[in-house]
């Protein structure tokens, strides 16, 4: 009897997710020349620019322990519920050596506006693919996502 009530569940499952393939080609919009020429690149895209406000984030060499200690009340609060401090993935990835992996910026724009940089960054699609849940939008304010950064380099060693 389980094996039937099993087999229904996944024959719907099956049927529900399927679909006429000739209405998914016709609701494909058609390439643009601009998209053509490109041959599958988005021409509009700057991998190092980051997609966000956040273009040139004044680091300085010390440590700033007050926005460190910010940065860990938020961690604590937003963050640890999916990512650890160390190497280790939870949900998200790791936070160690993160500061060394990306810039300040990148970082900054990805905590404060997820749904984009998923969308069009590839470094934070090559996340997804590893970790499979896309990072919900936390709603960061741009000092959060600052003091965050901060609590990552001193994770990270920043003295």
């Amino acid at each position: 009897m389980k094996k039937l009530v099993f087999l229904g569940i996944v024959a719907l499952t099956i049927v529900a997710c399927g679909g006429n393939a000739d209405e998914k080609k016709d609701a494909a919009p058609a390439a643009t020349a601009d998209q053509k020429e490109t041959a599958g690149a988005n021409p509009s895209y700057d991998p190092k620019r980051g997609e966000g406000k956040f273009s040139n984030v004044q680091i300085s060499p010390a440590l700033d322990a007050s926005k460190a200690e910010a940065g860990n009340k938020i961690y604590t609060v937003k963050c640890s519920a999916c990512h650890k401090t160390t190497d280790e993935k939870l949900v998200g990835p790791g936070w160690k050596g993160v500061t060394a992996r990306h810039t300040a910026e990148w970082i900054m724009n990805f905590a404060t506006n997820p749904d984009v940089m998923i969308d069009k960054d590839p470094k934070a699609q090559a996340m997804l693919e590893i970790c499979l849940v896309r990072m919900p939008n936390q709603n960061l304010s741009d000092d959060d996502a600052r003091n965050i950064y901060e609590f990552m380099r001193k994770n990270d060693g920043v003295k």
